[in-house]
């Protein structure tokens, strides 16, 4: 059960980071009552962030490779905010109650907060 623990970890930091995310950045919502609602729609808004992330980041950083150095790393930025709307338009079309509006300040910013949050989950959670 150990080789669960890790992505266990990550998926619910992920959650609780996109949970914190809809009530610190204007433009991310989250449209639901039900606690339950609530937490199954962030578990699932988390997993798509994650395939979206592991299929496509590969392939956008080998492709733009130069564009990463030509503006040393600040096009990492651009291409988070537009994996982050990607995130919620697919939430969308699963009709998931959650919502990114538009691209600054809600994607920018909820890529990097979500990052910075997950980041510092996995610092405290993630103890041996």
């Amino acid at each position: 059960m150990d080789f669960l623990k890790g992505p266990l970890i990550r998926l619910v930091s992920t959650a609780v980071a996109f949970w914190l995310a809809t009530l610190v950045i204007p433009g991310i919502t989250l449209n639901t009552d039900s606690i339950l609602g609530a937490i199954g729609t962030l578990l699932l808004v988390a997993v798509i962030f994650g395939v979206v992330n592991a299929v496509l980041q590969p392939i956008i950083k080998t492709l733009g490779c130069g564009l990463y150095v030509l503006t040393l790393g600040l096009i990492a930025l651009v291409v988070n905010a537009l994996l982050f709307m990607l995130t919620g338009a697919i939430a969308e079309q699963l009709t998931l109650p959650f919502d990114v509006d538009g691209f600054w300040p809600a994607a920018v910013l909820g890529a990097l907060f979500v990052s910075l949050v997950t980041w510092l989950l996995g610092l405290v959670l993630d103890r041996d």
